[in-house]
């Protein structure tokens, strides 16, 4: 229901029920305090957690203060009604009591219902005096929170080891800390009717494309869900193509990763309550990327990176290529290791496809246990699990041993892909492939996998190529994706961003370094200060 300005507040008293905070959107403060007491007590029935604590002022001016029990900080909030209730007559007007009278950092004004609640239920205090049609929120919040570990799915050898946790305003803190200078912006919404849920969309200004920082903000505005718990949401509701098995949206817990990514023209989601931070737009290289190549030397990083793409391969089409060889392509296999494998398929029951997908399936449910199960025993099920039923399947001739050693080579290489959501994807493509090739062979295969790159080559986030730079084709980004370039030569953003300053450093400082063999250390997209020598 909605309700109009110019309603009288007994009859919105009388008419109040349980409702949302968009219903609550035009309902004004009442200057009677009585009655702004009768409105709260009404909303808030049964609500146990919900404090209306009143007090008077010292010149006898009723007041109340409101609040969720749990989310502020008890003595900060005491120690604000002990200021006001030494107030002198005059002074119970809400302008002079912000500007003069409460020893607060953080406060605010709010002229409506919807507005005060909102705030309250973040956690912020709301003050109503009589004779006001505005309150007083403030921001003295005091929930506990998780403190700050090092992120268990992104963890490095090398860089820093703290993560973001689940609240919002500390993963904004430390993403400052990472990128100091006023071109860092950060835009606050809410979605969710119920859940009203804090998000920040933060870019650097001067540097990210302004159309893709707006149709950011565009999609979640247009997002109309009754509850937004976790990231996961938004990332499915901004994302361009929904049914797409590879992900549009990258998700990071490191700071130092979401700083790289906004340096590089690109924009993060914050959203309260998860410390998974959205990353957009994003390419399908960036999946097979890790922070700690931009910390080690750039051999070592391009090495790493090569061989997680050989991983990928081996990950993806392994299985299927082991199922049409062993089905149509005998000839393919040298004589001897062709005999090899007939005399272990010998006496299995199965075809090689029925075979994979047992062993398949099987890996799958013990990693599935394996993340599911507490820590302490969770590995060792999986690691014991794969060994005791692959050696009682091979010895009671469900399954042969070769396709015990191609399983586990898939999965040892599926666990190099850095991204989670990158290894669910190829991990989802490889059965309908194992499929292709069970009925047409390594013909089967390509087919396959020809649908899956055109489908990729057709892929947009939010507006950039999936495959950017290379289709379509740009020489100049290249130094970033197969590879990673020394940091002398990586002079300009990617271009295929839209970035507004596409330089990382001026034409002087790279060609010093480059004249001195690119022995100096240089500061690139993914160093905090880097942004300053833009």
């Amino acid at each position: 229901m909605k309700f109009k300005k110019k309603d009288k507040m007994k009859e919105l008293i009388e008419t109040m029920n349980a409702c949302s905070l968009i219903e609550l959107e035009g309902i004004p403060i009442s200057p009677q305090l009585g009655e702004n007491i009768d409105l709260l007590k009404k909303m808030f029935a049964d609500c146990s957690d919900f404090v209306i604590r009143e007090f008077r002022l010292k010149n006898s001016v009723g007041a109340i203060a409101v609040f969720v029990d749990g989310l502020i900080d008890t003595k900060e909030v005491n120690s604000a009604l002990k200021s006001l209730m030494v107030l002198e007559d005059g002074d119970e007007d809400i302008k002079v009591i912000e500007e003069s009278l409460l020893p607060v950092s953080q406060m605010g004004r709010v002229d409506d219902y919807k507005k005060l609640l909102q705030a309250v239920l973040s956690g912020d205090t709301g003050i109503l005096v009589e004779g006001n049609t505005e309150a007083l929120t403030l921001g003295i919040r005091g929930a506990e929170k998780r403190s700050v570990n090092e992120p268990e799915g992104e963890a490095v050898v090398r860089g820093p080891r703290e993560g973001f946790i689940e609240n919002i305003r500390t993963n904004t803190s430390m993403l400052r800390r990472k990128l100091r200078t006023p071109r860092l912006k950060m835009k606050s919404l809410v979605v969710g009717r119920e859940t009203n849920t804090n998000l920040v969309v933060a870019f650097l200004d001067g540097i990210a494309d302004p159309e893709i920082v707006r149709e950011v903000t565009t999609r979640i505005s247009k997002i109309n869900l009754d509850a937004v718990l976790e990231s996961g949401y938004i990332e499915e509701m901004i994302q361009d193509n929904t049914y797409s098995p590879f992900p549009q949206v990258m998700y990071s817990e490191r700071p130092d990763t979401v700083a790289g990514a906004l340096l590089e023209g690109r924009v993060a989601i914050f959203v309260d309550g998860t410390p998974m931070v959205l990353i957009v737009p994003v390419t399908f290289w960036m999946m097979m990327q890790a922070s700690e190549d931009y910390y080690e030397r750039f051999q070592m990083a391009t090495l790493v990176r090569l061989l997680r793409y050989v991983f990928l391969i081996v990950s993806l089409i392994t299985p299927a290529l082991y199922v049409a060889i062993t089905t149509y392509h005998q000839q393919m296999l040298p004589t001897t290791l062709l005999l090899s494998i007939a005399a272990a398929r010998e006496s299995i029951p199965f075809p090689a496809i029925v075979e994979a997908f047992i062993m398949e399936i099987s890996f799958e449910a013990l990693r599935e246990a394996g993340i599911r199960l507490p820590k302490t025993v969770g590995q060792a099920v999986s690691i014991l699990g794969a060994l005791v039923v692959g050696q009682a399947a091979v010895q009671a001739g469900i399954v042969s041993a070769p396709m015990v050693i191609v399983v586990s080579l898939t999965g040892i290489a599926s666990f190099t892909i850095p991204h989670f959501n990158a290894s669910i994807s190829l991990r989802m493509l490889r059965f309908p492939i194992m499929i292709a090739a069970s009925i047409l062979g390594i013909y089967g295969m390509l087919v396959v996998l020809l649908l899956i790159l055109g489908h990729m080559a057709n892929l947009r986030s939010f507006g950039v190529p999936y495959l950017s730079p290379l289709g379509p084709l740009s020489i100049g980004d290249l130094k970033d994706v197969l590879i990673r370039a020394p940091w002398s030569m990586m002079e300009k953003r990617p271009s295929f961003l839209g970035v507004q300053n596409a330089r990382r450093m001026n034409d002087g400082l790279a060609n010093s370094i480059q004249q001195r063999g690119g022995q100096s250390g240089v500061t690139g997209n993914r160093h905090p200060n880097e942004e300053g020598q833009s």
